[in-house]
């Protein structure tokens, strides 16, 4: 398995007003993917100091993490932290055992990327760092119309896990519990895209592909895939920039027509020219 990145802090973003002190306190789970950094930046313009956490259990590559860490740092948390749990020895999932194949398809019930605990285990790191904190929300980027059949995907599951929370906590017993925050629940993707971009969120910096490369490019075969490129293509923006197979010279991940004002460049640098189209994640 691949090794966790070290843990660093994100800081604050360049031009972002030092306005933390005294600001509500949050927790938000961090993969890397789309979802996840939609989230980060939501909780940001609610006003919230957010303290990123992104778990390496043992999943087929640590790329996301990487991923992680500059969404992190782009998008303004006070801090990014790693935090390391062995789903692997566990295993019983196509993302933590390599000789369970990852499904090219849609399948029926419950798919085999499917971590057992995973969204439970995270979600309880992220309250025992909250509770340390003094932060008083999580927050996590789960759907449930687009969920992909996960059982810890759901709003049942969100609520059960907030009255957990509230009992199993110091702050829940003495009157203060935490409020869990799913706000993407019942979004679209596409919505998620259109509220990613207006945020500000360089989406050329996430990676959502199960089985990318170390440099974060994705597979172009697996199954998950689908809900991004159906979002990007709902939402009128340009779809993710092209994978490994086939893929041009250009390195980036994803193009958008509305870059962020920093006008970052993706995560590679490009060793050859821009794709075409009005803009490019590379310039």
């Amino acid at each position: 398995m691949s090794t966790p990145p070290t843990v660093a802090s994100a800081g604050s973003r360049p031009g972002s007003p030092d306005s933390t002190q005294g600001a509500r306190r949050a927790v938000v789970l961090l993969s890397g993917g789309l979802d996840s950094a939609t989230v980060l930046a939501l909780a940001r313009r609610e006003g919230f100091e957010c303290h990123a956490l992104s778990v390496h259990y043992g999943q087929r590559h640590s790329s996301e993490l990487a991923a992680a860490a500059q969404v992190a740092r782009a998008l303004g948390a006070v801090e990014h932290r790693v935090f390391g749990v062995d789903l692997a020895g566990i295993g019983g999932s196509a993302l933590t055992d390599p000789s369970i194949p990852v499904p090219l398809q849609p399948t029926s019930g419950i798919p085999a990327t499917y971590v057992p605990a995973r969204n439970t285990l995270m979600l309880s790191l992220a309250l025992g760092w909250a509770e340390v904190l003094g932060a008083s929300d999580l927050f996590i980027g789960v759907n449930a119309v687009d969920y992909s059949g996960y059982p810890d995907c759901r709003p049942e599951f969100i609520a059960a896990f907030e009255r957990l929370a509230a009992l199993a906590t110091k702050a829940g017993v003495e009157g203060r519990p935490l409020r869990v925050n799913a706000p993407l629940l019942q979004w679209s993707k596409a919505r998620i895209v259109r509220e990613g971009l207006a945020l500000g969120v360089d989406f050329a910096l996430t990676v959502s592909c199960y089985q990318a490369d170390e440099q974060g490019r994705a597979c172009g075969r697996c199954d998950s895939r689908r809900p991004p490129r159906e979002g990007v293509a709902a939402a009128g923006v340009p779809r993710p920039a092209a994978t490994r197979r086939g893929a041009p010279r250009c390195s980036a991940r994803w193009d958008s027509p509305f870059p962020p004002p920093s006008r970052r460049r993706a995560t590679r640098a490009c060793s050859g020219p821009p794709r075409s189209g009005p803009t490019t994640a590379c310039a």
